[in-house]
């Protein structure tokens, strides 16, 4: 059974341009371009506001060196205290974008910017593990997932007007700047 897509008028999206403005920009951004270089001033700082955004304020900050690292990290990220904080901060962002816009519009622009991301990130983590001399189709769709997860969340943040230190918005950053934020384990934010 076939779902017909939600249409939504542009005049319905009004506080929801900023999420539009978003999902076009994500072709545009250098997915995973960084990943296993030196960790930046900009990374570690990021890093740092990231992790005390979402409540981990004692994270280190630190680096996978490999693909093969980051998949042994992202693996056991999931059942992390981490994962618990951004599903309540993406729940709570949710409650506070539909007091801000209709739900149909807030769906529909969240639709736009994961389209996006899914049309653009999976190619840019095979490409990357492709250069590091890796074939790995499970993580790249690993690495894919989490890139458009965490377009969702930014996306999540714009319609929520939550400003830009929120961790949604910081994680975001992160991306932008070719990294692969795999989560809070062990008292660490690991970034690829």
């Amino acid at each position: 059974m076939a779902f017909a897509p939600v249409r939504v008028a542009e005049s319905e999206f009004g506080a929801l341009a900023p999420v539009l403005a978003f999902a076009r920009t994500i072709p545009g951004v250098s997915w995973f371009a960084a990943a296993t270089l030196p960790l930046t001033e900009a990374d570690c700082a990021d890093g740092a506001a990231y992790a005390a955004a979402l409540g981990f304020a004692d994270a280190a900050v630190e680096a996978a060196a490999s693909w093969p690292d980051a998949k042994r990290i992202a693996s056991g990220a999931g059942a992390a205290p981490w994962w618990d904080a951004e599903e309540s901060a993406a729940k709570a962002l949710y409650e506070t974008a539909l007091r801000a816009a209709p739900e149909r519009a807030v769906l529909a622009a969240l639709t736009r910017a994961t389209d996006a991301a899914s049309a653009t990130v999976h190619g840019a983590a095979s490409i990357a593990l492709a250069r590091a001399g890796i074939a790995d189709a499970a993580l790249a769709r690993a690495a894919a997932g989490a890139a458009t997860q965490a377009c969702y969340h930014a996306a999540l943040a714009l319609a929520a007007r939550a400003g830009a230190e929120h961790a949604f918005a910081i994680k975001a950053r992160l991306y932008a700047g070719g990294r692969w934020p795999l989560g809070i384990v062990d008292g660490a934010l690991y970034l690829l």
